[in-house]
């Protein structure tokens, strides 16, 4: 494990392990990199090295004053690559992750080789600002913490899980979760498809995105595809889809990078 200084002091947690490949795993809102804890053993033993990075505000990186951009996030991450100085790296991101790493493959074409997305925030249909700001300020990690207990959730969903998520977002400090829900939710956000549609035309890499429901996998599709681009819609999974699901998206994903160029032999 280390942490990198970016330019503006911020210190970036991330754990470093393995060879070959490399895969940079993003998570989601007011979550850490232990999200991927079912996912990174697979990787490893693929034959991938395996970078997992705490966003700014989030684990045990610092959490400044400041705008939570998904932009912003995504020059972390471009900044991380490249101190570690990785090439084309496998982009993993669940969630607002996702969000990150779809800025990511449009800021930085050069350093985003393909990505993975699990059940993406960039489909979301226009909020009232009222909505934005009622989480955007003082308890929001209590009302976020509110808002996972319905929305993302199935009855299969193990009660660990709940209590876990649950935790990690009350853990973290109102102005982060509060600042992630303005730079995704905000007028300008990329997760308002109203924004995000054309912004993420000018993604280039190929994309496995994997949806809990038929809407946002359904606008996915209105996006450019191409040859290798797949969109899948996995019914009766709540949003932590690769958690309460491990195995089937362990193996999907497993598939789906193992068909790409440069696949570990």
């Amino acid at each position: 494990m280390a942490f990198f200084i970016r330019d503006d002091d911020v210190r970036l947690f991330h754990t470093d392990e393995g060879s070959g490949p490399a895969v940079l795993l993003l998570h989601g809102w007011a979550c850490d990199s232990h999200d991927w804890s079912w996912q990174i053993p697979d990787l490893l033993t693929q034959g991938y090295r395996v970078i997992a990075l705490d966003h700014r505000g989030h684990g045990r990186s610092s959490a400044p004053r400041g705008d939570y951009l998904p932009q912003t996030l995504a020059d972390d991450a471009a900044a991380l690559i490249e101190a570690l100085g990785i090439g084309h790296v496998l982009v993993l991101g669940h969630s607002m992750g996702a969000v990150v790493g779809s800025a990511l493959a449009v800021r930085r074409p050069d350093l985003v080789r393909a990505l993975v997305l699990v059940d993406p925030v960039y489909t979301a249909d226009d909020l009232t600002d009222p909505v934005v700001e009622a989480m955007s300020g003082p308890g929001a990690a209590g009302i976020a913490a509110e808002a996972f207990g319905g929305a993302f959730y199935t009855p299969r969903t193990p009660p660990f899980l709940r209590a876990w998520h649950r935790r990690r977002v009350l853990g973290t400090p109102d102005h982060v979760v509060g600042g992630c829900i303005h730079g995704l939710l905000g007028s300008e956000g990329l997760g308002r498809w109203r924004n995000a549609a054309g912004y993420l035309r000018d993604r280039t890499c190929p994309r496995l995105a994997v949806y809990a429901d038929a809407k946002g996998a359904d606008r996915e599709r209105q996006l450019p595809l191409g040859p290798y681009d797949k969109v899948e819609v996995w019914e009766k999974n709540g949003h932590f889809l690769h958690q309460e699901n491990a195995e089937r998206f362990n193996s999907r994903m497993r598939s789906w990078l193992n068909a790409l160029p440069g696949a570990p032999s």
